[in-house]
């Protein structure tokens, strides 16, 4: 769940962003259509459908969601790219879906250039939950059973390209061990399997994985953040459960065709939205903060144009590294920033 204070500042992220890209005051005239790409319960449709609520409230016009699943976000987002750059078509993304998908996928059918970035709309926590009878009720337990039974254990996520695979990466890169790694057409369907012991765990992020957590329908393991989440306040950080190098901290983004009029960013400080995390859990929605889009549009399209070399060993070794899972996360971080950030903590 996301709490009412979240769903504030979303809609001042995304209203603030996208009604200033209406090229006529009559704007809009009929339902916008966000583009969700993956399969609905998953943390971008818990996302979208908490700012497609609030827009459409301050638009007065109806926000439809559509779900299309597939590819780890890419087929969704080939739709995206083919649609009318006229305001009534976005998509949310991520940096699975908006970022290291470039670099997984090298033939797609649209670039980073396909795109107009509107805001940055949440900032996620990536999560290792285990279906509730597995036999090690801890995080230390959880890999020392791994390296004793490589390739037995599947962690499930949302596809490859997603940011829950960027999440399954970085967590076995991390600990060390041998897993096996099941896609899914979105986050929903890989919990809904862990739920009932098909497989043995998910990487998923807070969204959408703490009710059932809170409910004892899994059973969390760990959280890539430095602090604890106001939601599953037992659930220890990685450097609690002795696993600091497993950071998993992402974002989603709001995004509309290339020709899409331009969009008019307005430079809001997200402060009350740092100070908010803690407060409210573990989605930072905040204002548009117009250097992050411009940062995330440059990242992807240097990770697209360059091949950079760390960036292509997403697929097989260093998946969800921060470096690649969140390379816009300075603007709404839990963590303190890095020594190159330019923002400063107050």
């Amino acid at each position: 769940m996301i709490s009412p204070v979240l769903k504030r500042l979303s809609v001042a992220a995304a209203v603030a962003a996208f009604a200033t890209a209406a090229f006529a005051q009559d704007f809009p005239k009929r339902p916008i259509t966000m583009i969700v790409p993956f399969a609905a319960g998953g943390t971008s449709d818990v996302i979208a459908r908490t700012v497609a609520e609030q827009m459409s409230v301050a638009l007065g016009q109806t926000i439809v969601i559509e779900n299309v699943a597939g590819a780890g976000g890419s087929t969704a987002l080939a739709r995206a790219s083919r649609a009318e750059p006229d305001g009534y078509t976005i998509a949310i993304g991520n940096a699975g879906t908006n970022a290291a998908t470039y670099t997984i996928y090298p033939k797609l059918p649209f670039t980073p250039d396909s795109f107009v970035p509107i805001a940055m709309v949440a900032k996620t926590f990536g999560i290792i939950a285990v279906r509730k009878d597995f036999p090690a009720k801890d995080l230390k337990e959880f890999i020392a059973y791994a390296r004793a039974n490589p390739a037995k254990i599947n962690l499930g996520h949302a596809g490859v390209g997603s940011s829950n695979y960027l999440i399954c990466k970085s967590f076995v890169t991390a600990a060390g061990i041998d897993a096996t790694l099941v896609g899914y057409r979105g986050a929903a369907p890989a919990l809904t399997d862990a739920i009932g012991s098909q497989i043995d765990g998910v990487c998923d992020a807070a969204a959408s994985v703490s009710q059932s957590i809170n409910e004892k329908l899994v059973r969390g393991l760990v959280v890539g953040s430095t602090v604890r989440l106001a939601t599953l306040p037992d659930l220890p950080t990685s450097s609690e459960a002795g696993l600091p190098e497993f950071e998993a901290q992402g974002w989603n983004g709001l995004f509309a065709p290339k020709g899409t009029p331009p969009v008019r960013h307005r430079q809001v400080e997200c402060g009350g939205a740092h100070r908010g995390r803690d407060r409210c859990g573990e989605e930072a929605l905040c204002r548009p903060v117009d250097r992050c889009a411009r940062r995330q549009r440059a990242y992807a399209g240097a990770a697209s144009a360059t091949g950079d070399a760390r960036r292509r060993e997403i697929p097989e070794d260093a998946g969800g590294r921060r470096q690649a899972i969140a390379p816009c996360a300075s603007a709404a971080s839990a963590a303190p920033p890095a020594p190159s950030s330019r923002r400063r903590r107050p």
